[in-house]
Parts: C-alpha cells; structure tokens; sequence
C-alpha cells in the first residue's frame, strides 16, 4: 500500500483539488488508486487566506524515535490542519482526528506544512508561517 500526495501551490483552493491517494502496488510498473482520503468540507477553507489542500504527510520511516503504522495516516493541509485517517480498510479510509489551529497574531493564515510523529504517538506538527511548532497527541 502507497500513499500518495499532491500540494497545494495556489492561494485560496485555485488549484483544488490536491489530494492524498491510497495505492495498490503490488505490481509496481503499474500501480492503482484504490481510494482517496476523505476531505473535510471545502467551502470554509477557500475563503481564508493561504493555502489549502495536501502537503505532507508522515512517512513512517524505520528507526527507533519514529512511529510506524499499518493503519494511521498523518497528513498535513496547510490552513485545513493536520488530519490523521484510519486505513484499516483501504477501500474506505476515515478521518479519525484533526487539528487547526488558530491563526498566529499578526499572521494571515495558517501554514502546517510538515508532520514527524515519534515512537510514542506524539506529533511534531509545524506551521511554516508564524505558528511554530505544535506539539500534539491523539485522544483515545
């Protein structure tokens, strides 16, 4: 199974829709989409300022500070947030959390752009504008 991508480059959704796919690839000269992550209501994010769309997401890389999991997906949306899905069906992914936060002070919009979840769950989430780092853990 393959997640994959694409980012959002133009301000206020012009560029819509910039998704995050799962993949079959068992065949790797040719994979296929089986589905796509689920996306949150659009209307409200077209009207703010920045980006909106797919980004990044965590790419479960090996090693001992780094979470790997079968059935979490952790994706960044620019001013949609972060967005975490659950893919233990991988024919019908469902988003099982997320996270905007407010627009920093003198900020005019939101830009978390790069998720890293550690060995113990814990998301290092960075907004690439003015907001920083935020720190977050998902509720059970």
């Amino acid at each position: 199974l393959l997640v994959v991508t694409q980012e959002a480059t133009a301000l206020g959704g012009a560029d819509y829709p910039k998704l995050v796919w799962l993949m079959d690839n068992r065949l790797e000269t040719n994979p296929v989409i089986i589905s796509t992550l689920p996306m949150q209501d659009t209307d409200d994010f077209f009207n703010r300022p920045g980006r909106y769309g797919a980004h990044n997401i965590h790419e479960n890389r090996p090693g001992p500070l780094s979470l790997r999991s079968d059935t979490l997906v952790y994706a960044t949306f620019f001013n949609g947030g972060i967005r975490v899905f659950d893919t233990t069906n991988p024919f019908q992914p469902e988003e099982v959390a997320y996270y905007i936060p407010q627009v920093p002070e003198g900020a005019q919009a939101n830009g978390i752009n790069d998720v890293h979840v550690d060995e113990n769950g814990i998301m290092y989430v960075v907004d690439r504008l003015q907001g920083g780092l935020y720190i977050l853990e998902l509720n059970p």
